[in-house]
């Protein structure tokens, strides 16, 4: 069993990262405070019994506004991440079985799109067509199907020159029956933990284009809405600024480092 057994920073991360998915599951239950409602006149209060985590610069709770903005910030990257997972890794696995010319003008069109920088790609195309949750999910989906599809394109393309899959072939299977049942059993494992990377890449953007006032708007907040808000306060209620960004730090990082202290028997099986 030595195989399946975790690594402690693993098990720190993994802990984290299902923390946070709790928060997210239960938040509104958890908040003391409605996320907009002013609850003190004392702005940039510091940590007290009545608001663990202080006030922002209205005198709103920061602990309700980081539990429910934990919703927007995981919600609004899960969604596009997996958007763009699925997305990418159906064109990946199509181009690599059907090849030709439809290879070469999806991969060189994706490829384009890869080589515009992501942040001001994004900021583009907020600013032109507007801000909203599922103009964001869009956007975000958009600059990371390039990444998503040349990662599963390539391998699909190494799985669709194995033998079995040119049996398969041979005894006369279509497109659709090779991508089902021959290509995407033997790559999921890698595509999970590349879902997960992208994620994480995904929050980092987020978290940018929110501290730009281009992510979600007030009174809703993500955690990179909540550290433009309150910035300008830092040297008067530093928790209003240190706590959301330590929340979106120790996301990203547990994510990452729990992907890669996956027990070794579950990395060669997802390998």
């Amino acid at each position: 069993m030595r195989g399946w057994t975790i690594t402690p920073v693993g098990g720190v991360c993994f802990a984290i990262a299902a923390f946070w998915l709790i928060v997210v599951l239960i938040g509104p239950w958890l908040a003391p405070h409605p996320i907009g409602a002013i609850v003190s006149f004392d702005i940039f209060s510091s940590p007290s019994a009545e608001f663990p985590l202080g006030t922002d610069y209205l005198g709103r709770d920061m602990l309700s506004r980081v539990i429910i903005g934990a919703r927007y910030t995981v919600g609004v990257s899960l969604a596009a991440a997996l958007i763009a997972c699925s997305c990418g890794v159906a064109l990946g696995m199509i181009t690599a079985v059907i090849g030709g010319w439809f290879d070469a003008i999806v991969s060189r069109g994706l490829d384009a799109l890869n080589a515009i920088p992501h942040l001001m790609f994004g900021l583009v195309i907020i600013a032109a067509v507007g801000t909203s949750l599922p103009v964001l999910i869009g956007t975000l989906a958009l600059l990371y199907t390039p990444g998503s599809f040349r990662f599963a394109r390539a391998l699909a393309a190494n799985v669709n020159e194995l033998d079995f899959v040119h049996v398969a072939r041979a005894r006369g299977e279509g497109s659709f029956y090779m991508i089902r049942e021959e290509i995407l059993p033997n790559i999921i494992g890698p595509v999970l933990a590349d879902f997960g990377l992208r994620f994480v890449f995904i929050v980092l953007l987020l978290s940018g284009l929110s501290f730009l006032g281009l992510g979600v708007q007030p009174p809703n907040a993500d955690w990179g809405a909540l550290v433009r808000e309150n910035v300008s306060g830092l040297a008067y209620g530093a928790p209003a600024v240190i706590i959301p960004s330590l929340a979106i730090a120790s996301l990203t990082i547990s994510v990452n480092l729990a992907i890669d202290n996956l027990p070794r028997r579950l990395r060669d099986r997802l390998s």
